[in-house]
């Protein structure tokens, strides 16, 4: 024992030596200084103008979330405007979390992921990407990256695809080194979007998702999704957990949800087969990696709504979409669709615990017409990017018009792209938008389940909805494994026994 620590006769109690104390003194001040750092860049963060990360609205969307009756809340979400200092760009993410200190990894990976991805971003633009500290060295990442390259897609896709992939990959690697945040038994789900321009570029892992709400050939708003959910009984991704001895099953009580285990213990039973942290099972098949998509967004697209497990689980693509555009404000859509979701779960599973739910809206107002300066006498030109503007829609006080040849006869285009009256057009126009209110609003008097359905019964909190004894409804984590005697990470809650 010498210099390292003693033990007092008398009292029995332990005596560190002074090498002990020293690298105990030294490793509270590091860990002060790393928990100071995060302070002032989470304050730095919350001063950016356009950064949305609470229940709230923009010009552009609104976000929302609720707690489920699991526990704290372990969802977080994130609306940033003029990204990378882009007027054009836009970053949105979702993230839930779980495990015991999964809303403190999801509230980590909105904070730091973001940044990482722009800073990554900026030094491949600057012609820095091999000095950024981070390689793709492991296989899967090595894999993803030769796969994801198509000649066919922009050049701009290329940079943020790496951009993408490396900042994953740091953000996990830094949440395998936090001295302070466990996330061994603890990991969180991403679903993360950038939208530059009409150039739709997404990074997810998990089980969150991202829905498009278009307009289809019948002027109706039709569903597509835009991510996979990462579950662990995908083809692909059960062919890799297998090869690396993880197990995946589902329980009898569930069939339905397949989860990922341990090789040789039942635990921790994860419902997805990719997420930040949950390093128990990093070596057992759960990876990081993102599955990165790109789409190249057109004028029929409204808007696009992102939201965690908890949503999806009881409400469909086309019912979101319907409860989205079907919202009195913009700027309450989201909220109408998690109440939509919380009394879903109260109606489908009323002996199961309501999940954390949250909910990004994104709005593509860049889709409506630009305003056309009327003269009298003379002609009114239309910008020539504008060219195919007979099908796109036109915003009128909120009010969205089908399209300008439903809203007034076809006016004739010249070669130039001219408008032969421009005062009949917007008259015409007015005309039809009043109509278009009246009918929509008897259409709203006559329907039997209208928006009000949604909004106006408030929850009844003196309900409680306890769940069943076992194992509840779609639980990302079941068990935590059981740490060895003298590990490192003894301090981690056990599975009881």
């Amino acid at each position: 024992m010498g210099s390292c620590m003693s033990v007092d006769e008398t009292t029995g109690e332990i005596k560190c030596g002074p090498a002990v104390r020293a690298r105990r003194i030294e490793r509270k001040r590091r860990i002060m200084g790393i928990l100071d750092a995060e302070a002032k860049n989470a304050e730095l963060l919350s001063r950016i103008p356009g950064r949305l990360c609470s229940n709230g609205a923009s010009s552009i969307g609104c976000i929302f979330t609720q707690q489920g009756r699991k526990g704290t809340n372990q969802d977080a979400m994130l609306l940033w405007e003029n990204f990378a200092s882009r007027t054009d760009a836009v970053f949105c993410g979702i993230f839930d979390g779980h495990g015991p200190y999964g809303h403190l990894v999801a509230r980590k990976v909105r904070d730091s992921l973001p940044p990482m991805l722009m800073s990554h971003w900026r030094a491949r633009m600057n012609g820095d990407g091999a000095n950024t500290g981070v390689s793709l060295e492991d296989e899967d990442w090595k894999e993803f990256a030769s796969e994801g390259i198509d000649a066919k897609l922009p050049e701009m896709f290329k940079a943020w695809m790496f951009s993408f992939l490396k900042a994953y990959n740091a953000m996990d690697k830094e949440l395998k080194a936090h001295p302070t945040l466990d996330c061994f038994c603890s990991g969180t789900t991403a679903v993360t979007m950038l939208l530059q321009g009409q150039d739709l570029i997404i990074g997810n892992v998990g089980d969150s998702r991202a829905v498009l709400g278009t307009e289809a050939d019948d002027k109706t708003l039709e569903a597509v999704q835009l991510t996979v959910d990462l579950k662990p009984n995908l083809p692909k991704e059960a062919e890799r957990i297998k090869q690396c001895k993880g197990r995946v099953f589902a329980l009898q009580d569930e069939p339905e949800v397949a989860r990922l285990w341990l090789p040789y213990d039942d635990s921790p039973g994860l419902a997805m087969a990719r997420a930040f942290g949950d390093f128990c099972l990093k070596d057992f098949g759960l990876i990081a990696v993102p599955e990165i998509s790109y789409r190249r967004l057109t004028a029929r697209d409204q808007f696009i709504v992102l939201a965690t497990d908890g949503v999806w689980d009881v409400v469909s693509n086309k019912e979101a979409i319907d409860v989205i555009s079907s919202a009195p404000t913009k700027t309450t859509a989201a909220r109408s669709l998690v109440e939509t979701a919380v009394r879903a779960w109260k109606l489908k599973y009323p002996t199961s615990k309501v999940d954390d739910c949250a909910v990004v809206c994104l709005y593509l107002n860049w889709m409506s017409l630009p305003s056309v300066e009327v003269n009298p006498g003379s002609e009114n030109k239309i910008p020539l990017d504008t060219k195919n503007a007979l099908e796109r829609t036109l915003s009128v006080d909120g009010l969205m018009v089908d399209s300008v040849d439903n809203a007034t006869a076809s006016p004739a285009l010249g070669e130039v792209n001219t408008v032969s009256s421009g005062i009949d057009l917007v008259n015409n126009t007015v005309d039809r938008v009043s109509e278009i209110t009246k009918e929509k609003a008897a259409e709203r008097s006559q329907s039997c389940r209208s928006l009000a359905d949604f909004l106006s019964t408030a929850d009844d909190d003196d309900n409680e909805w306890s769940a069943l004894e076992g194992v509840t409804r779609v639980n990302s984590l079941l068990n935590l494994p059981r740490i060895l005697a003298g590990d490192k990470r003894a301090g981690v809650i056990k599975r009881r026994h």
